[in-house]
């Protein structure tokens, strides 16, 4: 059962600045490479991984879409939340399509409470997509999310953090 409650819109880069967001805030949705390399030291080392929820299950249309899945085609779905200092600061849900779990994808599957991020930016092969930014309502209020189309070793992968 996820425990991701996703945004209605996502914009493009183009658009962000239709969200208005909190200077203190633009620099983390806009951060080129991981996030969890840029969370450590804000923790002062106080980081960690913890899993929320890890399935399999068919991705919402809009995800598929992203992902130019075809309908009713199943994916990894998996959902964290980024610790520190004992708190959680982010969460965050990962779509690897089934597509994207072979080959040296194989490591994907079992991450654990591991970084998703801390795997993938270490590796030449990975490309980013275009960040798209969304605002979006959670138990504690509007909180701001970003999603990135990710490339690892020619196979597509979802990732979005808020």
């Amino acid at each position: 059962m996820s425990v991701w409650n996703p945004p209605a819109h996502w914009l493009p880069p183009a658009r962000h600045w239709c969200l208005r967001t909190p200077a203190q805030v633009t620099g983390w949705l806009q951060e080129t490479g991981s996030l969890t390399t840029r969370l450590v030291p804000a923790a002062g080392g106080d980081f960690g991984v913890r899993g929320r929820a890890q399935f399999g299950g068919r991705p919402p249309r809009e995800e598929a879409r992203r992902l130019h899945l075809p309908a009713g085609r199943y994916a990894l779905i998996r959902e964290v939340e980024l610790i520190g200092r004992g708190q959680p600061w982010v969460r965050a849900r990962s779509v690897l399509p089934v597509s994207s779990l072979n080959g040296p994808g194989r490591r994907l599957r079992r991450l654990g409470n591991r970084s998703l991020g801390g795997l993938l930016f270490r590796d030449s092969t990975l490309r980013r997509g275009p960040i798209e930014i969304a605002s979006l309502r959670q138990p504690e209020g509007m909180v701001f999310a970003r999603r990135s189309h990710l490339v690892y070793h020619g196979q597509p992968l979802l990732v979005a953090e808020c």
